[in-house]
């Protein structure tokens, strides 16, 4: 990372002090001396020799923290955003975050599937997320660039390796390329919204019910789990192309245990279609101690207590709640209940879950037994009444809608793919 600022330098203060003392020898003498030399004899420098004579003091450097702009729509926020925001984040010391504004997204690519509240709050999650733009312009106009520079001292605008472009076909960055203060950063492969939400669209159900859509998906399915159910069963030939490796994990992860006394949260759960009730709900969670640690299930674990199998795949929600600002560390394919030797090994205080969840489990065993007759579980209220089968519906409920807009979306992307050229960094 780089900074601006000025670089160290000698304040003279006290030079007339040197002329009424015996005039330029004086000086001279003093020069020599400051330089650490003396006709070739090396001495110690004056501040050293004379500390608070007053002759002259070296002036601390100051360096103005560089500020990076990123801007995006963070619709369906996965995994994918957060690395690029984590890499944005190495270009500068202060990251600053645009979130488009409904209306823009919805004159450039189709209707968001968040809302503005629900996109803001999975922004202002992320750990590596210094502040937040509302309502940002999907272009980078001159007017906007200009606004980005002078009000928020921003010296970098950021955006990937893939086009961005505007209705007109035009490029969103010109300007700010144009004006010498573009940077690039690498794609994260194997996800996108369009992606996730072509995932949640391979449902056979839908499918065959596409002249039925006369009413709503709820209407049709009273129980949300079918959502997931139906998306996930017909997803077997749309794997992740995801490639997951351990220096990703090691990028996302905080690299700190807990200490020896510190009072650690435990939370567990699926966590997936990464939404603003997980991020409030381990918010509130980290308020009740020193650490959080979130136990995340595999894919058959969710497959045989729930019936239905994940939208993304353990490695992926790991990496989504891995980059929650409030959550310390992770248990990748954690079991299902809580146990007395996992609270131990771990030095768990404090068991809790939430009253929001999503469709009750098959096994009449109750996961958090244990805990509770230990007296550490503890049900606190979810501050959002967000499940992963909601955000689905959302898209279900709309399905002309944004199989036009994926479609639009999967052109750009697979021309991207076949012209993707290897880029370094990430």
């Amino acid at each position: 990372m780089g900074s601006t600022g000025f670089e160290n330098c000698w304040i003279w203060d006290s030079i007339p002090r040197l002329v009424g003392l015996g005039g330029l020898m004086i000086t001279a003498a003093v020069v020599g001396l400051s330089k650490g030399y003396f006709w070739g004899i090396g001495v110690c420098s004056f501040p050293v020799l004379w500390p608070g004579f007053g002759i002259f003091y070296k002036k601390k450097s100051w360096k103005r923290p560089v500020r990076v702009y990123m801007d995006g729509c963070f619709d369906l926020m996965h995994y994918g955003h957060a690395n690029a925001l984590r890499q944005a984040k190495t270009l500068g010391d202060v990251l600053v975050v645009g979130v488009i504004s409904d209306e823009e997204i919805i004159a450039n690519k189709g209707p968001p599937v968040l809302s503005m509240e629900e996109r803001l709050i999975l922004v202002r999650g992320l750990k590596w997320v210094d502040e937040v733009i509302t309502n940002a312009p999907y272009a980078i106009t001159e007017e906007f660039m200009n606004t980005l520079f002078n009000k928020y001292n921003i010296d970098y605008i950021i955006h990937g390796d893939d086009p961005c472009l505007l209705a007109d076909g035009t490029d969103a960055y010109a300007h700010a390329k144009k004006a010498g203060r573009y940077k690039q950063i690498k794609r994260t492969e194997g996800v996108s919204s369009t992606d996730i939400v072509d995932r949640i669209l391979s449902s056979s159900k839908c499918a065959e019910n596409d002249n039925q859509r006369s009413t709503s998906f709820n209407e049709m399915h009273r129980n949300e789990g079918n959502i997931l159910h139906e998306a996930s069963e017909s997803m077997t030939s749309r794997l992740s192309h995801f490639l997951p490796t351990s220096r990703r994990i090691m990028q996302f992860s905080n690299g700190k245990g807990p200490g020896p006394d510190a009072h650690v949260v435990y939370i567990d759960g699926a966590f997936d279609l990464f939404h603003a009730g997980h991020v409030e709900f381990f918010r509130c969670a980290r308020q009740l101690g020193d650490f959080l640690l979130v136990g995340i299930h595999s894919d058959q674990t969710i497959s045989q207590r729930r019936g239905f199998h994940p939208i993304m795949h353990l490695h992926e929600r790991s990496l989504s709640v891995l980059a929650c600002r409030y959550v310390d560390e992770v248990i990748i394919g954690a079991p299902w209940e809580v146990t007395k030797d996992m609270m131990r090994t771990f030095n768990i205080s404090l068991v809790v879950h939430g009253t929001v969840s999503e469709s009750s489990s098959r096994d009449e065993v109750d996961p958090y037994l244990i805990p509770k007759s230990m007296g550490i579980f503890k049900a606190i209220v979810s501050p959002k009444a967000i499940t992963s089968s909601s955000v689905a519906s959302k898209v279900i409920d709309n399905l002309e809608t944004y199989k036009r807009r994926n479609l639009k979306k999967k052109q750009s992307e697979g021309k991207y793919y076949e012209e993707k050229k290897f880029v370094t960094g990430d």
